[in-house]
């Protein structure tokens, strides 16, 4: 009878284990549920993803690379590179040609702002037509996310655009260009990378290029401002915290392009609306490109839709390559827009931007080699001196034959 009892009791208890197992695991957040026999100790687990992991539209086979309607997938990586830095270059070029030209019409330097606001609402235009246009239209990175991201967007775009009322563009396009120091830093806090001595020394070489580009301008054309500077310089750090918070977070959801423009730029754009609403700053703005709607909104128009199809291969570039990269390759194009801004707009001109020109292109050059390190083998010096050696001593051979 005792055996009975302590048998049934123990049953029971079996029992009650087994009910609040059950109880707790259907509370638990990954819905995991163990089914135990008795007869055996093995035990059989069966997990129940929750409604935010079964969502989760990371979790694919194939990445989808797609590019204004175009899938990059089926390239090869070379391939990839060679498409998105012909689209970085091509649109980007014609984007920082029509941007010094918005800003050469007399009396709208003031409205920056303004710009940037016709410029979000093109890209929140354009951003929705993509997107309808692929299969899947689901918003995958969480808006909270979305609202950092935008916050970002509005301060470099908004701040850079705002700078050209008090700096001319080659120097802003200079301040722009240091960013790839705070890029890698960047790297280092927010995602934790580590870099190669040919990073840090590729974000050297341009830096000091750049530095030395703009003492140049400033001792031949000094256009200087404070209030510019600071601007200025609020973009450069904006602007190297978003590439860093778009590669981990595109990276991490497997969002699309059209995707992160669509959402980024919406939510600025009503950022800077409410901004230039409670600053007065509207009324005066739409007054004065009322005045010449065709070279005000034609010019914006079309230097929005170039900065869209840019801004779509750079996020590809990121998303492929990496922000540091991405930066690099944008960094190439902003030297050239300086060198067909002194063709297109008269300055003046010293062999010192020559020079500097080269360290821009010598820390390119680096930073591609620290990519490609396994197919592109550089001679160490010690090997660069036995062949030295070798080929003396053959030709002092060849003389005493």
């Amino acid at each position: 009878m005792d055996l009975a009892q302590r048998a049934g009791g123990g049953l029971n208890k079996g029992e009650e284990t087994n009910k609040d197992n059950f109880g707790s695991t259907e509370c638990s957040k990954t819905g995991t549920m163990d089914l135990k026999f008795s007869s055996s100790r093995k035990h059989v687990s069966i997990t129940v993803p929750s409604t935010a992991q079964a969502m989760s539209p990371h979790i694919k086979s194939v990445d989808d690379i797609v590019v204004l309607g175009i899938s990059l997938s089926r390239f090869s990586k070379l391939t990839q590179f060679f498409i998105c830095v012909a689209g970085v270059f091509v649109f980007y070029l014609i984007y920082g040609y029509l941007q010094e030209l918005i800003f050469s019409v007399e009396g709208f330097k003031p409205y920056g702002w303004y710009l940037t606001l016709v410029q979000f609402a093109f890209y929140s235009i354009f951003g929705l037509i993509e997107l309808q246009l692929i299969q899947d239209k689901r918003r995958r990175i969480p808006g909270k996310t979305y609202m950092i991201i935008a916050f970002l967007t509005v301060g470099t775009m908004g701040l850079s655009n705002t700078s050209l009322g008090y700096l001319n563009y080659p120097t802003q396009v200079i301040f722009k260009c240091c960013k790839l120091i705070p890029v890698m830093l960047g790297g280092v806090f927010i995602q934790g990378k580590r870099y190669n001595v040919a990073d840090v020394s590729a974000a050297l070489c341009m830096s000091l290029g750049l530095i030395w580009f703009t003492l140049a301008d400033s001792t031949v054309a000094p256009n200087f401002n404070l209030t510019g500077v600071i601007l200025i310089s609020l973009a450069l750090c904006a602007d190297a915290v978003i590439g860093n918070v778009q590669e981990k977070v595109m990276k991490l959801h497997n969002a699309s392009n059209s995707e992160m423009v669509l959402y980024s730029y919406s939510i600025g754009f009503v950022y800077i609306l409410l901004g230039l609403t409670c600053t007065s700053g509207l009324g005066p703005a739409v007054t004065f490109c009322s005045k010449d709607p065709i070279r005000t909104y034609g010019y914006a128009f079309l230097f929005s839709l170039t900065g869209y199809f840019g801004i779509s291969f750079v996020l590809a570039l990121i998303k492929i390559f990496g922000a540091l990269l991405a930066v690099t390759v944008t960094t190439g194009r902003k030297a050239m827009t300086i060198v067909l801004s002194f063709i297109f707009f008269a300055k003046p001109f010293t062999f010192q931007y020559v020079w500097s020109g080269f360290l821009v292109v010598l820390g390119i050059f680096l930073n591609v080699y620290s990519k490609n390190m396994d197919k592109i083998r550089l001679p160490s010096p010690y090997d660069l001196i036995n062949k030295i050696v070798d080929l003396r001593t053959s030709r002092t051979l060849a003389q005493t034959v």
